[in-house]
């Protein structure tokens, strides 16, 4: 059915509810060129100030999903994934990926590039020399069939109108809507054809979501989105305050990530990445509690198959196996800048945002996706919220290429740690899950 573009921007915008037929036709056609780039950007504007009912929500998720391809795997596969809203430091996907397809879950992970100050999954897997993350819908599923999980960007053909429109959103101030962000997050995890999704809705500052309510607002939209679809869906809500683990950079989180394959953990990351698989494993039906699924997961960690897993997937997306045992063969820092305190105290507040975009500025991350990386830039941080340190303590070693510019990184990232002198308690790293 056709429809007047303004008429529909003018319902919107006037808090009316648009039908599942009117946000059909209102995709489609500015995916076929009818409706202009300002025309959506006040479609997506409306979004942002009047949000959406549930019935909305699923309506533009089904119309992403419907731009392109769809992925179905057999109903005996238990196919699961994770999906997280960024952070600084969130290596997560690649030790939880291979941890759960080496218990026997299908994991068909499509990921993201970092931009601003937050990192991306396929950023930090191409920091592995030849990994190799783009591939045909058809090519994917057999990389998920053979080896139990792959990790690869965005296809074409797997819902172009998510990342038409993404761009979009990029550029019109409306990446925080919580409809729009649902819409995105949604139709590419189902139609990827994961039954089973965990989402890590991370809450701080060095995250999208500022505090717990608005989270759980975005939370809410996200489950019922899920079983629209007959999606069972699990969200674990996470401290993003301080930076994940020590490593903020490409080569540096892979080789963390590839530390803890090897069972040589790290507090926050082992616990965030054992919440998330535990909530596949019990939404699957492979474990019937969390103290069941923690033995699995520390069983296959210790036994070495979820090493073998990565290696696995590292070769089969045409990466160097050997950067396992040979870490030389990432990208080497000419440069290793101290970073050091200039008080005795207690840290009371980490300002991750700021630490994430300081990286930008040695190329370990991009403000524009045509900006390039440098993967061997970096840096290793070492004190969390409610530690002690002293004046000359060393917070962390900057990596970089570019001396002056990094002696500039290393003040901003030393003055986005507050510290005082009365103690503070360590924070809680998860919230809540439901």
């Amino acid at each position: 059915m056709q429809y007047n573009p303004v008429e529909l921007i003018i319902k919107k915008r006037d808090g009316m509810v648009l039908t599942e037929s009117e946000i059909s036709f209102f995709i489609a056609a500015y995916l076929k060129d009818q409706i202009p780039e300002y025309q959506m950007a006040a479609f997506l504007m409306c979004f942002y100030f009047q949000g959406a009912l549930p019935e909305e929500i699923s309506a533009l998720t089904k119309s992403y999903i419907e731009s392109g391809e769809r992925l179905h795997f057999d109903q005996g596969l238990l196919v699961a994934d994770k999906h997280s809203t960024g952070g600084v430091g969130d290596k997560i996907s690649l030790m939880l990926a291979p941890i759960a397809a080496a218990l026997g879950l299908y994991v068909p992970m499509i990921s993201g590039r970092g931009l601003g100050h937050t990192g991306g999954t396929l950023d930090k897997l191409e920091a592995i020399p030849g990994f190799n993350t783009q591939y045909s819908m058809e090519d994917f599923k057999a990389l998920v069939l053979k080896h139990g999980y792959a990790l690869v960007g965005q296809s074409a053909a797997m819902v172009p109108a998510d990342k038409r429109i993404y761009a979009l959103r990029d550029v019109t101030a409306t990446v925080e809507s919580p409809a729009l962000i649902t819409a995105s997050i949604m139709s590419k995890k189902i139609a990827e054809g994961a039954k089973y999704l965990v989402i890590d809705l991370k809450i701080g500052s060095g995250a999208f979501m500022p505090n717990l309510r608005r989270a759980k607002e975005l939370a809410g939209h996200l489950i019922a989105t899920g079983e629209s679809f007959g999606q069972k869906v699990k969200v674990v809500f996470s401290n993003m305050n301080s930076p994940l683990g020590h490593a903020v950079g490409n080569a540096l989180e892979s080789i963390e990530a590839i530390e803890y394959l090897k069972g040589n953990y790290l507090k926050d990351t082992y616990e965030i990445t054992t919440a998330l698989v535990a909530q596949m494993l019990i939404m699957a039906g492979k474990a019937r509690d969390f103290a069941s699924a923690e033995a699995m997961i520390r069983r296959v960690v210790e036994d070495g198959s979820a090493l073998a897993k990565f290696a696995e997937i590292i070769s089969a997306q045409k990466g160097n196996p050997h950067v396992i045992e040979d870490y030389s063969l990432f990208d080497q820092a000419r440069y290793q800048l101290p970073i050091l305190a200039t008080s005795t105290g207690y840290v009371h507040e980490i300002d991750s945002r700021a630490i994430g975009y300081a990286l930008v500025r040695v190329k370990a991350g991009r403000m524009q996706t045509s900006d390039a990386l440098d993967y061997s830039a970096g840096a290793m941080l070492y004190p969390k919220i409610g530690d002690q340190i002293k004046a000359g303590d060393q917070i962390g070693i900057l990596h970089c290429n570019d001396q002056a510019q990094g002696e500039t990184v290393v003040n901003m990232i030393r003055d986005a740690y507050q510290i005082a002198e009365s103690p503070k308690e360590h924070e809680k790293l998860i919230y809540e899950i439901i």
